[in-house]
């Protein structure tokens, strides 16, 4: 569309054209000019009307709709409107607004802002419904947009509209924070911030050495900050609009936000009850909107405040939530769409939590959801089916499927009953093959949290041929790497020990695939294949272990255990413990690893800050110790293993501290001259110290530990372990052993 000259009526007659028209946004976002045209009615008056006709607010209101219009729906006017700097023009708009300026203006332009930067917020992600893809030059561009609103400057533009009196702007406001809000450092950003006013007044009302929530019991920090303290008022308000985008912000600033959700469970100042009790009575709300807005802030509340807390989730108010997932869920009437709103919901309630995942499937919830999984999904696979599906079906499935797989993680008895009693196998099968991403991934996700039951990889993953089939998607190049990477945690589990697929596997070129996923610049990708490679070594036989190695090479595997990246250290590590789980393993990697570079490796493991790191290496020592007299010897060849062991069997947790002291047992009961060594070393005190200590004696440990002092947790097993060594120590006879 050509427009020459800018009026009220062509700009309406513009918008019209666009609504739903995505030739229509492509054409006029591809008009360079008449995009700079309109960024130039949004300034302010009398400048930038020259080649305009009409009344100046008009024409502003009006060019703020018709960018609006265009923000969604097309990467290229998406990326137009990035580069023509519209969202400095919507702030420095907002910025110049008068007292006598028109309600119409501001709110139009707060609207503007909203959708052109949640526009923006969806491509950075983390999208909030499901997976999006977009080019990587957008994406590019995108972040550098976001991270530009959220700068001091620009907050300080538009968080104070949201004290605005016009509730038009209010809502827009607080709609942006939901929709924009998407990482810790934004969060952070919007709930420090404080108008110029109480900045000042916090400020002054503080001598230098306290904080500023200690000034007084009613200041911000101590209800979430100045944004969350208007948030909360606007939820009393008997605006169901406003409610909502209420809803919507609070959700988005408390979501993995511990501090904001705290000070959401705990009575405020003059007010009648707590904030979260506000919230979850909006779970009732007569508005299908205000109750699942609600639920989705309560979910996020909830799993925030009990973070730190692991088993402190307050149940009672969790029913609330799950009240109404049931309800939307089991209605014939509801929409789509709202029904997508509620599985994710379910999904931020329920996610990384085995309590609250079987207090779902023991509610009934996840019935429900397999059987809409099943319900939306034919069977039959035909091209009629996917060119023709909605696409809020399609988003609809990617819900269900993922919030099966968050539900299904832990507990082999919900696993069973996905598979073998709702029979959803099926289902994630010709979903597997679809050309969605996000139903792919989903499906791949879901068959990850299956593949975890045993029972289920030898009988329903093996008989349908499905785990085959994610294999054939595993191996596709060209696939997008998200689903190459659901893909990779399955594929962990399909070649444990206990699983027949793995010789397939195997022989069908898992390795060669692997060792590409190990090259990748994605560190996450690096981790699942070296984890893919772990448990292809567990319990395996010697022609499996070469097989790996000749792909892997010795030189690089030395090379990933000293990895600036403690993941890629622990699963090198867990490699070589596996390599050396019985006698042939353990001279495997003594014939392939020189025996310096072997005891940095071990040092450096045992050394390591990371938990997982140390427990690995001290399960590798053990399998050492129960090879020849020769690679038991290599232990004490070398002093500073013999350190390093000792400092960490006073440090380190009980199921790390254990194999160690299982080494000390196998070494001197293989040789009880070692006894001076461990004696030197500081060992034998330290185990008579365990052994006093879960007798009910708290003692320091000798100089010389990273912390000096032993652990005071329960750790009967180990001293078990240490009792055994001293046993052997204070009751043999040398000359019995020579």
């Amino acid at each position: 569309m050509t427009v020459r000259t800018i009026t009220t009526s062509t700009l309406k007659a513009l918008k019209n054209s666009v609504i739903g028209n995505p030739a229509a946004k492509l054409a006029l976002a591809q008009d360079t000019a008449l995009i700079h045209l309109l960024v130039n009615c949004l300034k302010p008056p009398p400048t930038s009307y020259a080649d305009t006709q009409g009344s100046p607010d008009d024409i502003r209101i009006e060019a703020a709709h018709v960018i609006a219009s265009i923000s969604y729906g097309s990467e290229v006017a998406l990326v137009s409107l990035i580069r023509a700097n519209v969202l400095h023009a919507f702030l420095l708009a907002l910025s110049n607004i008068k007292p006598h300026d028109p309600v119409q203006l501001k709110s139009a332009l707060a609207r503007g802002l909203r959708v052109l930067s949640t526009a923006i917020a969806e491509v950075v992600g983390p999208s909030q419904l499901g997976l999006k893809t977009w080019s990587p030059d957008l994406r590019s561009e995108a972040k550098v947009a976001l991270s530009y609103l959220f700068e001091f400057d620009c907050l300080n533009i538009f968080l104070p509209l949201l004290a605005d009196p016009s509730s038009q702007t209010n809502i827009a406001i607080a709609q942006l924070i939901s929709t924009t809000v998407r990482c810790e450092a934004h969060r952070n950003a919007v709930t420090e911030w404080l108008p110029p006013a109480e900045r000042s007044k916090e400020i002054k009302g503080r001598r230098g050495w306290e904080k500023k929530e200690m000034v007084n019991s009613s200041s911000s920090a101590r209800q979430g900050g100045w944004v969350v303290r208007l948030l909360v008022n606007f939820l009393q308000k008997k605006d169901l609009k406003l409610q909502e985008a209420a809803l919507g912000a609070i959700s988005s600033l408390a979501m993995e936000n511990t501090a904001v959700a705290s000070t959401l469970t705990r009575a405020w100042p003059d007010a009648v009850d707590t904030p979260l009790n506000i919230v979850l009575n909006l779970t009732k709300s007569r508005s299908t909107d205000v109750q699942l807005t609600a639920s989705l802030c309560a979910a996020h509340v909830l799993r925030a405040n009990a973070s730190h807390h692991p088993g402190s989730i307050d149940y009672s108010a969790a029913l609330n939530v799950i009240h109404v997932v049931n309800r939307v869920l089991s209605s014939s009437s509801e929409t789509p769409q709202n029904k997508i709103k509620i599985c994710y919901t379910l999904y931020h309630l329920v996610k990384d939590d085995k309590d609250l995942c079987r207090e779902v499937y023991e509610r009934g919830t996840l019935e429900k959801v397999v059987l809409l999984a099943k319900h939306i999904t034919p069977l039959e696979r035909t091209s009629e089916w996917e060119e023709d599906e909605p696409e809020s079906t399609l988003a609809l499935r990617e819900a269900t499927l993922t919030v099966i797989a968050a539900i299904s993680l832990f507990d082999n008895n919900i696993r069973r009953e996905v598979a073998d009693d709702l029979h959803l196998v099926p289902t994630i099968q010709v979903s597997l093959s679809h050309k969605n991403i996000g139903v792919r991934h989903a499906a791949c996700t879901c068959l990850r949290a299956l593949s975890r039951a045993v029972s289920i990889i030898r009988t329903n993953i093996v008989d349908s041929k499905i785990g085959m089939e994610l294999f054939a998607i595993f191996k596709k190049e060209d696939e997008d790497p998200r689903v190459t990477y659901a893909a990779l945690n399955t594929i962990c589990n399909l070649v444990n020990d206990f699983s027949p697929l793995r010789p397939k596997l195997l022989d069908q070129g898992l390795l060669p695939r692997l060792m590409q996923l190990l090259a990748s610049d994605d560190m996450n990708m690096r981790v699942g294949a070296l984890w893919a490679m772990r448990n292809t070594l567990r319990t395996s036989d010697p022609s499996t272990r070469q097989t790996v190695m000749t792909h892997l090479c010795w030189p690089r595997l030395v090379t990933l255990c000293n990895d600036s990246n403690l993941e890629i250290q622990e699963q090198a590590m867990s490699i070589l413990r596996n390599l050396a789980e019985d006698e042939e393993g353990v001279d495997y990697v003594f014939e392939s690893i020189d025996t310096e570079t072997l005891a940095n490796c071990i040092t450096s493991g045992l050394e390591s800050s990371n938990e997982d790191v140390t427990h690995h290496t001290a399960c590798f020592l053990a399998n050492i110790a129960n090879g020849s007299r020769e690679e038991q010897d290599f232990i004490f060849a070398h002093t500073h293993i013999i350190h390093a062991m000792h400092d960490c069997m006073t440090d380190a947790k009980s199921d790390t501290r254990c194999p160690l002291i299982s080494c000390i047992l196998s070494l001197v009961q293989s040789n009880i001259r070692r006894k001076h060594e461990l004696t030197e070393a500081g060992i034998t005190s330290t185990l008579r110290h365990m052994c006093d200590w879960t007798a009910g004696v708290s003692v320091s440990m000798s100089p010389g530990g990273r912390h000096h002092r032993i652990r005071m947790d329960d750790d009967k097993e180990a001293a078990k372990l240490a009792r055994s060594v001293l046993d052997v120590l204070e009751h043999s006879n040398i000359g019995d052993l020579l």
